[in-house]
């Protein structure tokens, strides 16, 4: 079976958890002998249409070098004017990135948000891609996210192949109750052209069914993975160290920065030797570093802009507990990382994480600082609870990996094959 994937991540060029689900998936369809050609959105500035193929350890090869390791999975860049949909710049590259050099990468939106160009450059990336793979043979379109979905939709009219939409996120996410209208419709359009829906948890498909106006039986929730890692070793403690806690992600609304710092505010009522960590940066940033100084919280509250590869795992080991705060969190890949490297976890209860980690985790209301700040407080103090919640979750993510994703999707790309 070959499958024609369209997204606009892949590591090394990340600015979020999609490109890190794409490559686990895309890695576990390899040991299920499919075949992806993958499309990926590059800056149109110096670059024309090119194939490369993409080793395990997430480096380039071309030609026949490797092509054992790749010969499954290739990447296949397309011009295209598209930036970062979730915060202005472009892409952030990790440590491989001088290995893709002919690959250059950018997101999905614009520095002010979404703009009045941005259906504009979807669909002419559509276009672009429906062109490239003309000639190309393959047996399902798998598209990831809204971006993505119009060149599904054009791919699928143009190829007669069945459509495929894997919703990571939606505009009620990221917007809340005031979605943008030309990113809902793309969303709404793509959602309803697919054969079928795959959503990464019950929260996701929810919203799914509930305000897109699709039938529950077409959506399929398929829970993302985690590549297994071993943890670092744990950080030495001296008395009278200070505490970490450690929000990562975003710094949007979707993600309840403000929240943290007002938790981090009632925390330090109480206990004073605590510094609070905010990794990541996005629209809110200036927003909640005013906040912070206005707070008087600017020696114990610190920013640390984007972190990838190992910055995160070291970021992970640092903290005595990780905080996912998020108002609307359709997964939270970083919950599973954090609890892979031995670190406590406190999540919002509108998390799709939540769903699979029942006791690996405290989970509390987004909004109920005070009892955000009460958990993170009983996880600093309590050592036995901070044991017990790094043994629980290290059971429960076993289960999730992505080999279990990648079968899930590929008996969901059978059943629609035998459907059409």
């Amino acid at each position: 079976m070959r499958i024609l994937m369209l997204g606009w991540e892949f590591p090394p060029f990340i600015t979020g958890g999609l490109g890190t689900a794409c490559y686990g998936l895309t890695q576990a369809m390899e040991r299920l002998n499919t075949d992806i050609l993958f499309l990926l959105p590059i800056s149109t500035d110096g670059c024309a249409p090119s194939s490369e193929r993409a080793d395990a350890g997430g480096t380039a090869v071309s030609g026949s070098e490797n092509a054992e390791a790749a010969r499954h999975l290739m990447l296949q860049r397309v011009p295209s004017d598209v930036p970062d949909p979730y915060y202005g710049g472009t892409a952030h590259q990790s440590k491989y990135a001088r290995e893709y050099r002919s690959l250059r990468l950018l997101g999905t939106g614009a520095v002010g948000g979404y703009d009045g160009d941005l259906v504009a450059r979807v669909w002419d990336y559509a276009s672009r891609c429906a062109s490239l793979v003309q000639d190309e043979s393959f047996d399902v379109i798998h598209a990831h996210d809204w971006v993505t979905f119009p060149a599904g939709i054009v791919i699928a009219a143009q190829s007669g192949k069945p459509l495929i939409v894997h919703v990571h996120a939606t505009e009620f996410d990221r917007s809340g109750r005031s979605p943008n209208p030309a990113v809902f419709e793309i969303e709404r359009q793509g959602i309803q052209a697919a054969a079928a829906v795959i959503a990464v948890s019950q929260l996701t498909k929810r919203i799914v069914v509930q305000r897109y106006g699709v039938p529950d039986g077409k959506v399929r929730v398929v829970y993302n993975g985690v590549i297994p890692k071993a943890p670092l070793p744990a950080k030495s403690v001296e008395p009278g160290d200070e505490k970490i806690v450690l929000f990562l992600g975003r710094i949007t609304m979707q993600k309840g920065p403000e929240y943290f710092v007002d938790a981090a505010a009632a925390v330090l009522e109480r206990m004073k030797n605590v510094k609070f960590i905010i990794a990541g940066w996005g629209d809110m940033a200036p927003r909640v570093v005013e906040k912070v100084a206005a707070m008087g919280l600017g020696n114990k509250v610190f920013f640390t802009g984007f972190l990838v590869g190992a910055q995160v795992q070291n970021a992970f080991r640092m903290a005595d507990v990780y905080v996912m705060p998020s108002v609307s969190e359709p997964f939270g890949l970083t919950a599973l990382e954090a609890i892979q490297q031995g670190t406590p976890v406190i999540l919002s209860r509108t998390t799709g994480v939540g769903e699979v980690i029942a006791r690996g985790a405290l989970k509390v209301d987004f909004w109920d600082v005070n009892e955000l700040a009460n958990k993170i407080v009983a996880v600093l103090e309590r050592r036995e609870l901070s044991d017990e919640l790094r043994r629980n979750g290290s059971s429960e993510i076993r289960g999730l990996t992505w080999d279990a994703a990648a079968e899930a999707c590929v008996q969901m790309y059978k059943e629609v094959l035998c459907r059409t």
